[in-house]
C-alpha cells in the first residue's frame, strides 16, 4: 500500500492528523467527523509507512464494540491481521496484563472478576458483620465511596479521616472489603485498572518493557478518560511519549461517572510539545442541525474551540413542538412517527431521546396501544440475567473453589437445604479464621459442627463442585457448561419457580448460553495467551456484561437516554422533555459545571440526528407522582429563532387543556405577578459571581419560575433562572 492511496478520500485535516509526526498529537475530532477513520489510518500510517512493528502500538477504546470495529477495518485496510498490535479496552487490555503477571500483581493464577451486583452482595455481609445499620450506612453508598477512590487511583490506607466520623467508616468498610476480595482471589471492575497502574507504577523493569514495547499509545474518546486511566495512560507513555488522543471536550458528558474534562483540555500542557488538529467538517448531519449545535455549545466556557460545518445542504429547520403536558407531547411524536413510516422510512431511522429513563413510559403506553414496535435501548444485558450469572458461578467455583461471591450466590441454589443460619455458620467460621467460605464449609463438615441434616446439605453441595470440577476437565467448553446446567438441575429450578413464558425465557437463555459458549473463539490477542477456554470465557462473560448494547435486527423505533445515544445517528431524532429542572436538570441549574455538562448532553443529542431534529417541550408534566409546572428549557433559547420552526398544538388539543391551562395561570399569578416582583428590568445593569457584569436583555416567567436573559460583558447571552442567579444590580 502507498502513500497516496492511503490518504486519498481523507479531507486535509484528516490527512494531517494520519501522517503527522512521532510526538504527541491531539486530535479535536467534532461528531460526525471520521475520528475512527482517522485512528485506523494513524495505525495503517504507522505501519505501512513509518515501518512500525504492530507490537509497539496499542490502542485503547471505552467499547468492546468499538474496539472489535476497529480491529475489523484495521485488517480490511491493511487486506492482513495486524497480529501484535494490541487493540482493546481499558479493562480488557488491564484485565491481560494481569493475567500475565500475576504474580506481580499479587493474584492468585486462576482470580475471577466480579461484576457490580457481586460487589455489593459482599459489601452487604461485610456490613452486616461490621454491625452497621443498612439504613444509616446503605451498602450501595459504601459502594460508589469505594469504586470512586479507586477510580482516583486511592487505596484506603491513604485517606486521613481527620476526625470525620462517616469518612471513618467508609475506610473500614473499604479496608474489609480489600481483605475479603484478596481472600477470594477476586477483583472488580475498577480494581482491575488500580492494580494494572500499580502494577507497572511498583515494578520497575517490568514498566520500562512495556514502555519500550508500546512506543505508540492511541487512545480513542479521550474526553471520557477517569483519572485512574488518565494516570495509566501518562506512566506507560513513559519518555517516547508517542500519544495519539482522538476526543472531543464538547461531547464530555460522564462526570458523573468520574471522567474528568480537564485531561483533553489539559493535554497539551502535561505532554509537552504537542500539536492540536481539529477535525471539523461533518459527514453526518444537515448544515441547519449542526449550526443549531454550535449556536448551543459556544455557550460553554473554556472550550477548547471548533465549530461543526458539512458541504451538504442545510436542510430542515429544527421542529420546535410546546406540548401541553407529557401525554400531548408522547401523541404528537408518534403521530410524526406514523407520518414518517407512511412515507417510506423505516421504524429503525428514528429514535426519541430524553434525559430521564421515566420518560419512556408515556411514549411505551401509547406505542402499545397503537401497536408500533419499540425498543428501549439499553435494556436487561444477556449475561445480567439471573439464570445466566447462576450459571457461570458454578463454572467459577469449579475453576476457582476460593471464589466467596460465587459460592454465596449458589450454595442454596437450586435449594438444597442449606439455610440462612448454616451459611452464617460458615461465613463466622471463615471470618475467625481468615479462609474462604469453601474451606470453611469444609472445616465445619469433618469437624462435624453442623446439625447431620445441615451437615449432609453442605457435604452435598461441596461433592457437586467437587465431581463438575474433575468431570468438566475433559469436555469441551460448551459440553462444560451444558453439564453445569444440567448437573445442578437449575432448568428444573426455573421450570418449578417460574411457570408459562418467563420460565421458559430464563431455559432458553440457558440453552443460548450453551450456544455463546460453543460459538466463543479464544482469541489470546484479546486476553491472555496462557489462559484456559474456560477462564477466557468467564472473562469474556463478565467484561461483555459491563456494556450496554441493543440489538437493530428489526424494524423498531429506538428510546434511549441521552447518555446511551452517544455513538449512534439516526435520520429522525425526536428530543423531548426540554424543560428547566428536567433538561437541564434542577441539580445543575445553580452549578456552573454541572450545567455545561447538561448543555453538552444536549450536544451530543442534538448532533445525533441526520436528516431532521425535533425539539419538544410540555407546559406541565407529571414527574413522581405530582405535577410540575416548568419553563421552556433555556437550551432552546440559546439556539437561534431563523433556525426554529414552531408547530402550534391542534385546536382539539387546546380545547382539551384548557382547565389544565386555567390552573397552571393560577398557579403562576399566586406565586407572584411580574418578574421576581419587579426587581429586575430590561435594559438593568447586574453582575454575577462567576460571569461577571452584563446586561439584562429578557425576561420571562414569574415567581420562582422567573428568568433572566442576561447579555455579559465578558461571556456573552445566558439564560439564568432568577431564584438561583443570585443577581445583584449594579
Amino acid at each position: 500500500m502507498d502513500v497516496s492511496s492511503l490518504l486519498d478520500q481523507l479531507n486535509k485535516p484528516q490527512r494531517q492528523a494520519v501522517s503527522a509526526g512521532m510526538y504527541p498529537i491531539l486530535v479535536l475530532a467534532g461528531a460526525g467527523s471520521g475520528k475512527t477513520r482517522v485512528l485506523v489510518h494513524r495505525i495503517a500510517w504507522l505501519l505501512q509507512v513509518e515501518h512500525v512493528s504492530p507490537y509497539s502500538i496499542l490502542a485503547v477504546t471505552f467499547t468492546n464494540k468499538a474496539a472489535s470495529e476497529m480491529r475489523g477495518r484495521i485488517s480490511d485496510l491493511l487486506q492482513q491481521p495486524p497480529n501484535g498490535l494490541w487493540v482493546g479496552t481499558f479493562h480488557g487490555i488491564a484485565h491481560r496484563l494481569l493475567r500475565a503477571h500475576w504474580q506481580d500483581a499479587r493474584l492468585p493464577q486462576h482470580f475471577q472478576i466480579i461484576d457490580s451486583d457481586d460487589q455489593l452482595r459482599i459489601l452487604r455481609r461485610l456490613m452486616k458483620l461490621l454491625a452497621l445499620d443498612k439504613d444509616k450506612w446503605p451498602p450501595r453508598k459504601a459502594q460508589s465511596y469505594i469504586n470512586s477512590r479507586k477510580d482516583e487511583g486511592i487505596r484506603p490506607e491513604s485517606i486521613e479521616p481527620k476526625g470525620d466520623f462517616y469518612i471513618t467508616q467508609m475506610v473500614k468498610i473499604y479496608t474489609a472489603y480489600e481483605n475479603a476480595c484478596q481472600k477470594s482471589g477476586v477483583i472488580d471492575f475498577a480494581e482491575m485498572l488500580l492494580r494494572s497502574l500499580e502494577l507497572l507504577r511498583d515494578n520497575t523493569a517490568l514498566l520500562h518493557h512495556y514502555q519500550h514495547r508500546f512506543q505508540h499509545i492511541l487512545i480513542d474518546e479521550f474526553q471520557d478518560t477517569n483519572t485512574l486511566q488518565y494516570a495509566w495512560l501518562r506512566l506507560l507513555a513513559g519518555h517516547y511519549n508517542n500519544v495519539f488522543a482522538v476526543g472531543d471536550d464538547d461531547q464530555s458528558i460522564y462526570g458523573w461517572r468520574g471522567a474528568k474534562i480537564e485531561n483533553i483540555q489539559q493535554f497539551t500542557e502535561h505532554f509537552g510539545d504537542t500539536e492540536t488538529i481539529r477535525l471539523e467538517q461533518n459527514y453526518r448531519s444537515s448544515g441547519n442541525i449542526l449550526d443549531a449545535a454550535n449556536a448551543l455549545i459556544k455557550n460553554n466556557t473554556g472550550r477548547l474551540g471548533k465549530k461543526l460545518w458539512t458541504a451538504d445542504q442545510a436542510g430542515h429547520l429544527v421542529d420546535l413542538y410546546k406540548a401541553y403536558n407529557e401525554s400531548d407531547e408522547a401523541r404528537y411524536i408518534i403521530a410524526r412517527i406514523e407520518r414518517a413510516k407512511e412515507s417510506g422510512k423505516n421504524y429503525a431511522d428514528i429514535a426519541i431521546l430524553y434525559r430521564s429513563n421515566a420518560q419512556s413510559r408515556i411514549f411505551e403506553m401509547i406505542f402499545a396501544e397503537k401497536g408500533i414496535a419499540y425498543r428501549v435501548y439499553g435494556g436487561l444485558r444477556f449475561f445480567d440475567r439471573a439464570e445466566i450469572k447462576d450459571t457461570l458461578s458454578y463454572l467459577r467455583l469449579a475453576s476457582n473453589r476460593h471464589d466467596d461471591p460465587s459460592f454465596e450466590r449458589v450454595v442454596n441454589l437450586p435449594t438444597r437445604g442449606i439455610g440462612a443460619k448454616t451459611v452464617e455458620h460458615i461465613r463466622e467460621y471463615a471470618r475467625a479464621h481468615n479462609i474462604s467460605l469453601w474451606h470453611s464449609a469444609k472445616v465445619i463438615i469433618d469437624a462435624a459442627i453442623l446439625p447431620p441434616r445441615a451437615s449432609n446439605a453442605v457435604r452435598g453441595f461441596l461433592k457437586l463442585l467437587d465431581d463438575m470440577s474433575t468431570h468438566i476437565h475433559t469436555l469441551a467448553l460448551h459440553e462444560q457448561v451444558d453439564y453445569v446446567i444440567e448437573t445442578t438441575l437449575l432448568k428444573a429450578h426455573y421450570k418449578k419457580k417460574e411457570r408459562g413464558e418467563k420460565g421458559e425465557a430464563r431455559i432458553d437463555n440457558l440453552n443460548e448460553l450453551v450456544s455463546a459458549a460453543e460459538g466463543f473463539r479464544y482469541d489470546p490477542e484479546d486476553l491472555h495467551e496462557n489462559m484456559d477456554f474456560l477462564s477466557a470465557f468467564l472473562a469474556y462473560a463478565v467484561l461483555e456484561s459491563g456494556e450496554s448494547q441493543a440489538s437493530h435486527g428489526d424494524d423498531c423505533v429506538q428510546m434511549m437516554t441521552l447518555h446511551a445515544a452517544k455513538g449512534l445517528e439516526f435520520p429522525l431524532v425526536f428530543l423531548s422533555g426540554l424543560e428547566e429542572n428536567l433538561f437541564p436538570h434542577r441539580m445543575s441549574l445553580n452549578d456552573t459545571a454541572r450545567l455545561e455538562e447538561e448543555r453538552r448532553l444536549c450536544y451530543v443529542g442534538i448532533t445525533r440526528a441526520r436528516e431532521q431534529l425535533v425539539i419538544s417541550y410540555a407546559e406541565q408534566r407529571r414527574i413522581h407522582g405530582s405535577v410540575q409546572y416548568n419553563l421552556a428549557s433555556q437550551f432552546i433559547h440559546e439556539i437561534p429563532d431563523v433556525l426554529l420552526n414552531e408547530i402550534r398544538p391542534s385546536v382539539a388539543a387546546y380545547r382539551l387543556q384548557q382547565p389544565v391551562r386555567r390552573t397552571a395561570h393560577r398557579i403562576a399569578r399566586s406565586l407572584g405577578d411580574g418578574h421576581q416582583n419587579g426587581r429586575f428590568t430590561k435594559g438593568q445593569r447586574v453582575s454575577h459571581i462567576q460571569f461577571g457584569e452584563g446586561t439584562i436583555s429578557d425576561l420571562e416567567g414569574a415567581g420562582n419560575y422567573a428568568r433572566a436573559q442576561v447579555n455579559f460583558d465578558r461571556e456573552g447571552r445566558k439564560w439564568l433562572v432568577l431564584r438561583y442567579a443570585k443577581l445583584k444590580k449594579i
